[in-house]
């Protein structure tokens, strides 16, 4: 590594640590002829990703488009930019724990709307219904439902015999 200001190629590491959920590691460095500080970081060369697009295109993963369709979903909502950029990562992280270096269009927007789901159920909402082309208000209204059914699913108390039962 060459100092940006003397271009001195000998430098010393004065500070490491990891960053992004230990993707990528930060390093703090001091020239040892001008004693300029800079930083670096060091993230793992991962293979390029291909989307399959609906019409059989491949195009390039962009994280940038993912975050920005994140974003706009998220948008006037209580959601933080650190929650987005958590989010924009275990979905790249997730793709390449999945191995392979193309996937589905359909299959991002699928973990896209999952993680959504979590976070916040309007930017959920949002992002379905610009990914599943919502016409009409009806498809708005089935597609709240059935979220607030999947809810009450999940938070829905077990009746006392049930819970009796499972305990045998």
């Amino acid at each position: 590594m060459r100092c940006p200001r003397c271009k001195h190629p000998e430098d010393k590491v004065t500070d490491s640590r990891s960053s992004r959920e230990d993707t990528v590691i930060r390093r703090r460095r001091e020239c040892l002829k001008c004693g300029f500080r800079y930083t670096t970081y060091e993230k793992i060369e991962q293979e390029d990703l291909l989307v399959i697009k609906a019409d059989g295109r491949r195009e390039a993963f962009s994280r940038d488009k993912l975050r920005s369709g994140i974003v706009k979903a998220c948008q006037k909502r209580p959601v933080s930019s650190d929650q987005i950029e958590n989010e924009v990562e275990a979905i790249i992280q997730d793709l390449y724990i999945r191995g392979g270096n193309e996937i589905a269009a359909s299959e991002l927007g699928e973990i896209v709307m999952e993680r959504l789901k979590k976070l916040d159920p309007v930017a959920y909402i949002r992002f379905a219904s610009v990914y599943r082309r919502f016409r009409e208000v009806s498809d708005f209204v089935s597609a709240a439902k059935n979220f607030d059914n999947k809810e009450e699913e999940k938070t829905e108390p077990k009746s006392s015999s049930a819970a009796e039962q499972e305990d045998k």
